[in-house]
């Protein structure tokens, strides 16, 4: 599962590419939590337009997407609280944990938790 973070730095072809790209091979093996569809729309629509932003939400399509429901919500609640994390950071994690997925990420709110790939910018 890759956080939003990667998502964008693959679209940007940003300094982590090489790091995000082998994780993007198969996107029928991505899980993408609809927070993350969320986060990318927003930020495509800001960067770019909406119609770039429907673009990269039909690639996103192209993988597991996985909705909110009851129990992932409690499972973000209970995360969010035993590791500071906000609201969607929280859901994002959550869908990794519920999933029994590696989350691969880039954003320094899961550098140290538990079953995360993290890659910092500053270690480039």
């Amino acid at each position: 599962m890759i956080d939003t973070c990667g998502w964008i730095e693959w679209l940007i072809n940003g300094v982590l590419l090489d790091k995000f790209t082998p994780y993007f091979k198969q996107p029928d093996n991505i899980i993408v939590p609809d927070m993350v569809q969320y986060e990318i729309y927003k930020w495509v629509c800001r960067e770019q337009n909406e119609t770039e932003a429907n673009k990269i939400i039909t690639i996103t399509k192209q993988s597991q997407v996985i909705p909110l429901d009851t129990s992932l919500a409690l499972l973000a609640a209970k995360l969010a609280s035993q590791h500071q994390l906000s609201v969607a950071y929280a859901l994002i994690y959550a869908t990794a944990q519920f999933k029994e997925a590696e989350l691969i990420a880039s954003d320094n709110h899961f550098s140290n938790l538990p079953g995360v790939c993290y890659f910092s910018k500053e270690a480039k």
